[in-house]
């Protein structure tokens, strides 16, 4: 049985409906690739695996269980973290205080989860009482991941985590969404950088419109000439 299972899915905003019937599974420590044109609903569908967008249509399933509809606030207690392309940190606050909001919802000493974080990110570790408003993109990003991390997810959408950064950073944020996949938690990424969010995935999907165009392997997603010509550049 797979860890998420989105089925048939129909959502969108008001009368305007963005996702037609759109299905992913996601299995245990894997981390998976939604690739698509924008205005594809790649967005849209993390929104409505979260609960911040309804599902009209069809089935979200997480351990088994269906979560469809259900408020953000008690799927994110069932172990899905979510963040948003922008605006996921907060810059009035410092790092630490960012993370212990991260716990927000956690009844039990969040300390050593603290301590945890900080060693996958030892660059905050080191100025724990700057503000976020002052860090540059790419350390708002590894706060904004370090924050997800907080409530111990068992899954982890990601929206566009390298979205305008330079490529160094590209690269340095991606290799630390790897190193948060071998602690075993399952990643969902919407990446605009293809060709690099493919060839650390176990498998990818392509959307277009708003419904399924491909799945497979992301080796072989980047091996298909249809796929690298529209979304790899070559």
């Amino acid at each position: 049985m797979s860890l998420l299972q989105v089925r048939e899915v129909v959502s969108g905003y008001g009368e305007t409906e963005i996702l037609h019937g759109v299905s992913i599974a996601v299995d245990e420590g894997e981390i998976v690739t939604i690739i698509g044109p924008n205005g594809s609903g790649k967005s849209t569908l993390l929104k409505t695996i979260i609960g911040l967008v309804q599902a009209k249509k069809g089935q979200v399933r997480f351990q088994g269980e269906d979560i469809t509809g259900e408020a953000p606030e008690l799927i994110v207690r069932k172990g899905i973290s979510y963040v948003p392309q922008s605006s996921n940190v907060f810059p009035s606050l410092t790092i630490h205080e960012n993370l212990e909001m991260g716990a927000f919802v956690r009844t039990d000493d969040f300390r050593q989860r603290i301590a945890e974080v900080y060693d996958l990110f030892p660059d905050l570790a080191e100025r724990p009482r700057e503000r976020a408003g002052r860090l540059s993109g790419g350390q708002r990003q590894m706060l904004a991941l370090a924050r997800a991390l907080m409530l111990d997810p068992v899954l982890l959408l990601l929206d566009e985590p390298s979205a305008g950064l330079a490529p160094n950073l590209v690269t340095l944020v991606l290799e630390k969404i790897l190193g948060i996949n071998r602690t075993g938690v399952a990643i969902v990424l919407v990446e605009q950088n293809a060709h690099q969010a493919l060839k650390l995935s176990s498998r990818g999907y392509v959307l277009a419109s708003g419904q399924n165009q491909l799945e497979d392997r992301g080796e072989r997603l980047l091996e298909n000439p249809e796929v690298a010509r529209l979304y790899l550049g070559r």
